[in-house]
């Protein structure tokens, strides 16, 4: 009887000791599942970090001019040429019989800006600095390269930039201060990129601290394509138009034009000259640039909403442009006054553009209200002219519907045919567009502005021109737009 009773309390122990070694079991497992994931977890968050850091941090960080790494590839690698789009040496390294470098560009002041300084690494020399200090993939050829200690060819960044057009574009802002960009608007492709004041970059080396002294309003170093930041004048009258179209009925509207207007609390507003336009409709108001009637147009809208059309069309924000740039702004909202919302309309007051912001709406409204990433590098290749990297076109937003794309380009249209844009009433090709003059001190003087594109039923080609108040030798900007745009149509 006692055996039986051993030997049952022998199987219950043995039973206790399964079960407490199951749930050891158990909780070791659970524990090792708890850390297995936390681990799996750590693992996907470090890899989702790599693929965006790669994506939109490495970019920037690897050209940057603080990159150490980058620069030491100079020790081994021979700077790669920039080409235009047919081929076109715009910058190259010449070695001579003692193996000194020179960075040299063969066309000295017309591309200075766009290309930019291999020592100051801006333009397209600090955009593609990374490709133009790699050398070719190829192991065997790499390892060659060390074992024979010559240096290996970086690899050659082929832009969009066409020769004729960036040539014409610089004939034709003459000794002016100010800047031309001329842009594909279905893919985002620069074709042409000015800006003057201007510097030959083949004299860099003795002349690069002298430029750095000059002030501002005569820096030759500024792009003003991109850095350039002035107030729009009319031509931001597209995005008042916009705004208003979106919240009215545009085809009821009319207004009746003495040549200026006066809204109680707010600033008494003239047209250009005074002139009285009579009744107009919008798009007559649009076509006459009649401030009358879109200063008051202005403290009709939304603010809020007209701020947040502008917010989607970029103001304020960072642009992926690649070279260096000024972000545009714009600051009217609900707590400012009459005077703000009047002046804001008409592209005066507060706000501030780039050239490069303002292609870019018009570009989106010649593209359907598509606004592209503007690019300047369609390819790079190896010295062997094996692709690398190519680049493909992106849609940034869609800032406009079809319909509001059309009824603007319907507007701008009327602008060249019976409006202020008369310098090309006449061309050959059929274009659209927006003149704009800008106040920006107590002179008499104003910045001369056209943004615009053509032919306007099925755009090819879109373009901004700014001429600096001041500018000689030419009636107004839109006048340096047809010259231009014939060089490109003819």
């Amino acid at each position: 009887m006692e055996k039986e009773k051993q030997k049952k309390r022998k199987s219950k122990k043995r039973e206790t000791d399964i079960l407490e070694t199951k749930k050891n079991s158990g909780l070791r497992n659970r524990e090792t599942n708890i850390i297995s994931f936390v681990f799996a977890g750590l693992f996907l968050f470090m890899m989702g970090y790599l693929v965006w850091f790669n994506v939109t941090e490495a970019p920037d960080i690897i050209n940057s001019p603080y990159n150490k790494r980058v620069d030491n590839q100079e020790t081994k690698v021979v700077r790669g040429d920039i080409l235009a789009a047919d081929g076109s040496i715009l910058a190259t390294t010449e070695t001579d019989e003692d193996g000194n470098e020179t960075r040299s560009y063969p066309f000295g002041k017309v591309f200075c800006h766009v290309v930019g300084l291999s020592s100051a690494k801006s333009g397209i020399e600090g955009e593609e600095n990374y490709h133009l200090l790699s050398e070719d993939g190829n192991v065997l050829k790499q390892l060659a390269s060390d074992a024979t200690g010559q240096k290996a060819m970086g690899n050659t960044s082929v832009t969009t930039l066409d020769v004729d057009l960036q040539e014409a574009a610089y004939k034709a802002i003459g000794s002016n201060k100010g800047a031309v960009i001329v842009m594909e608007p279905s893919t985002g492709k620069i074709l042409a990129m000015v800006s003057k004041p201007d510097y030959d970059p083949n004299d860099a080396s003795t002349d690069y601290s002298e430029w750095l002294t000059y002030d501002s309003a005569d820096s030759v170093l500024l792009n003003r394509a991109t850095q350039g930041l002035y107030p729009p004048g009319s031509t931001f009258k597209i995005i008042t138009a916009l705004e208003y179209i979106r919240e009215y009925d545009a085809d009821s509207y009319s207004y009746h034009c003495t040549g200026s207007a006066y809204i109680q609390g707010g600033t008494s507003i003239p047209c250009f000259d005074n002139k009285a336009h009579g009744t107009e409709n919008l798009k007559t108001a649009f076509a006459n640039s009649c401030n009358s009637a879109f200063s008051t147009i202005g403290t009709q809208l939304n603010r809020s909403a007209f701020k947040n059309l502008c917010s989607t069309l970029m103001f304020n924000s960072n642009l992926p442009i690649g070279i260096e740039y000024n972000s545009s702004s714009f600051t009217l909202d609900d707590s400012s006054g009459i005077s703000e919302a009047q002046e804001t309309a008409i592209g005066q007051g507060k706000t501030m553009m780039t050239p490069i912001h303002n292609l870019m709406i018009t570009a989106a409204i010649a593209n359907d209200g598509v606004m592209m990433t503007p690019y300047l590098v369609d390819h790079v290749q190896t010295a062997d002219k094996i692709i690398v990297e190519q680049t493909t076109p992106t849609a940034l937003a869609t800032v406009a519907t079809a319909d509001e794309a059309e009824q603007l380009t319907q507007y701008m249209r009327a602008v060249v045919t019976q409006g202020t844009g008369y310098a090309l009433k006449n061309a050959s090709y059929k274009a659209a567009g927006k003149t704009g003059s800008a106040q920006y001190d107590s002179s008499d003087n104003v910045h001369s502005w056209f943004v615009g594109f053509a032919p306007y039923d099925d755009p090819e080609v879109a373009i901004c021109v700014i001429l600096e108040g001041g500018y000689t030798g030419v009636r107004n900007a839109s006048y340096v737009a047809k010259e231009v745009l014939d060089a490109y149509f003819n």
